[in-house]
């Protein structure tokens, strides 16, 4: 079962619920998908769906601080919802060993050599971590990797 097809049954769970904010929160998720295949004419993947949720969950985190320094509590507990729902359709993410021997097998496969050699290592990686780790703390790591 693809990743899609998995979020469209957990809306026909949750419309049998009547569980009307994680309605609207799955809802949100498949608009967000939706919106990218009719953008790009394509059936996305799961690595692709991935993508999407990724974005949204960043988009989310972004608006979360801004309602907390707005004493917004109402939609800032609406926003860290919305993240939790999102959240679950993420694999689990990477342990700091398993990320330091991704990085690690990434620099001696792609043989980089400087920091000039990054765009390599994280295009290994990106493909092989997609939803499991925060890409901008890998590049951190992968550029102190090389000194930079």
């Amino acid at each position: 079962m693809s990743l899609k097809d998995r979020i469209q049954d957990d809306m026909k769970t949750a419309m049998r619920a009547k569980d009307k904010q994680r309605l609207g929160a799955i809802r949100l998720i498949l608009a967000a998908i939706k919106q990218r295949e009719v953008d790009e004419r394509i059936e996305l993947s799961d690595v692709q769906t991935l993508v999407v949720l990724e974005k949204m969950i960043k988009q989310r985190r972004e608006s979360l601080a801004q309602y907390q320094n707005a004493g917004r509590e109402d939609l800032a507990a609406q926003e860290s919802f919305e993240i939790e729902i999102i959240q679950a359709y993420l694999p689990m993410p990477l342990s700091e060993a398993d990320l330091d021997a991704l990085i690690a097998h990434a620099i001696t496969t792609t043989g980089a050599q400087s920091v000039r050699d990054m765009g390599k290592v994280m295009a290994l990686i990106k493909d092989q971590a997609q939803g499991q780790a925060d890409m901008a703390v890998v590049s951190a790591r992968v550029k102190a990797h090389f000194g930079g």
